[in-house]
């Protein structure tokens, strides 16, 4: 299969998930039921996702990509890391609080095996979190922050709090444009503010 027709399929099967997720939950969903919503063989999502877990992990893999991409993008062109990171959490924020973030985060903690939650910290925070620590080892080297380790964490913190458990356990709706932005600017200057080189500091 070529591979931009992969990629249609991949995009069906994952919609066809979804949609199954917000109808029956994770306990609800099989591959047989995904395979009939998609249009897809049976045997074709065990080729490509091996199971139910796996198809769990491309689907994180595939939320998650956008960011990803974006920070591997802004680092291979040498773009002003500033920009990168002014970018990153508006993208980040609406990625983690959208509703198809908040059917992963809800499947993990509906999961009594607790293996659905270790998969989304390894495919989601894993895959993004050290683009993050490595976006402010480049701010550190352009003289923005000092302390990039502990600027990236307190980043993180901030921009993200506990959003993402609210929204999950519905106490919170989906939050507007406007709130993401000032959010993610107010995490922004909160970060290099603080952590901004000493004075005097080389």
């Amino acid at each position: 299969m070529k591979e931009d027709a992969r990629a249609r399929r991949d995009a069906q099967i994952a919609e066809a998930a979804y949609a199954l997720l917000a109808e029956k939950g994770y306990g609800g969903l099989s591959m047989l039921a995904v395979a009939r919503r998609a249009r897809a063989s049976n045997e074709t999502l065990y080729r490509w996702y091996g199971d139910k877990t796996g198809l769990f992990r491309a689907l994180i893999a595939r939320n998650a990509a956008q960011i990803a991409t974006a920070l591997d993008r802004g680092a291979a062109d040498a773009d002003d890391p500033l920009d990168i990171l002014r970018d990153l959490g508006p993208r980040l924020l609406t990625m983690l609080l959208s509703d198809r973030a908040v059917a992963l985060n809800r499947a993990a903690a509906a999961d009594a095996t607790d293996s659905l939650g270790a998969v989304l910290a390894e495919a989601g925070r894993g895959a993004i979190v050290p683009r993050i620590q490595s976006l402010f080892t480049r701010l550190a080297a352009a003289g923005v922050v000092r302390s990039p380790e502990e600027a990236a964490a307190v980043y993180v913190d901030l921009l993200i709090g506990d959003l993402q458990i609210r929204r999950a356990t519905g106490a919170m709706a989906a939050p507007t444009s406007a709130d993401i932005e000032t959010r993610a600017r107010r995490a922004e200057h909160f970060v290099v503010t603080t952590f901004a080189p000493d004075p005097g500091t080389p």
